[in-house]
């Protein structure tokens, strides 16, 4: 079995099982985070139909990240999740999908789902098979720990790697990704931070009106305000496609969990990136 390699293990986030485990206990115990560690609703009815998270080093985004694994933990039990994450190496094709193997970090290891993720593959011809672009890439391995933390090891991944971005290539993502959904008990994450590198006072501006359009379910008017307002969000694909196959899984409302900035953690308000813990629910 193909197994991927954390990359980021060390440098994002702990290296250590124990110190990884520790590291994100801190985050769900941190004042930004829910301030208690997850309890799992075993018999939970699944309403979350996907979650936004950051995806930078736990000493910044993950006390924010922490606050949409709290609600998944307390939504339910999925029993794959199909994380969506943009392309910060510039490998590989433009939207990249593994089929085969699993995710290694040092908690353990994960299966992909394979016939999820070739359902999804069958549904559109946007989406290639391609490892190349997942090797380095850390928007969907941080996000890996947080799952394994809260639910162990017997929950899937389908890793999607997104390069290309515009509304016609994410919706069609999205698309493909409800229809090959279809009932599953699946929850959709997307990773992405928020402004990068402007003041406090810029970011947290920008930022509202991105969170707006996800708040309402707008996936053209996310795009639109990205664009019009040069909002450095680097994951408004990913987000996008969330919304959209979101919607057509039945979702109804998003709520916003959570908002901060690199900032409020360092004091430095200078040049600072947003983080958003945002739930999307039925």
């Amino acid at each position: 079995m193909k197994v991927r390699s954390p990359c980021q293990a060390g440098a994002f986030y702990s290296g250590t099982k124990s110190s990884l485990t520790k590291q994100i206990e801190s985050c769900f115990l941190h004042k930004f985070g829910p301030g208690k560690l997850p309890e799992v609703n075993r018999k939970g009815k699944r309403n979350i139909a996907a979650v936004v998270c950051p995806h930078a080093g736990y000493m910044y985004s993950g006390a924010v990240a922490a606050n949409s694994y709290y609600a998944m933990a307390k939504d339910g039990v999925p029993k794959t999740c199909v994380i969506i994450g943009p392309n910060h190496t510039g490998m590989g094709s433009g939207v990249s999908l593994m089929t085969e193997g699993a995710w290694e970090t040092p908690i353990g290891v994960s299966p992909i789902d394979t016939d999820l993720a070739k359902s999804i593959r069958e549904q559109t011809n946007i989406i290639d098979i391609d490892e190349s672009a997942h090797r380095l890439e850390h928007s969907i391995e941080v996000q890996l720990p947080f799952i394994q933390y809260v639910y162990g090891l017997d929950v899937k991944l389908v890793p999607i790697c997104m390069m290309m971005q515009d509304l016609t290539t994410s919706c069609e993502v999205g698309e493909a990704i409800s229809n090959a959904v279809n009932g599953s008990n699946v929850v959709i994450i997307a990773s992405s931070d928020m402004t990068h590198y402007e003041s406090q006072a810029a970011a947290s501006k920008k930022d509202r009106l991105a969170i707006e359009s996800i708040l309402t379910l707008d996936e053209e008017s996310l795009q639109k305000v990205v664009e019009s307002q040069s909002i450095s969000m680097c994951g408004y694909g990913p987000i996008t496609a969330a919304i959209r196959a979101a919607k057509l899984l039945g979702a109804k409302t998003a709520s916003l969990l959570s908002y901060k900035t690199s900032g409020d953690i360092t004091q430095d308000k200078s040049a600072v990136v947003g983080y958003a813990a945002i739930s999307i629910t039925k």
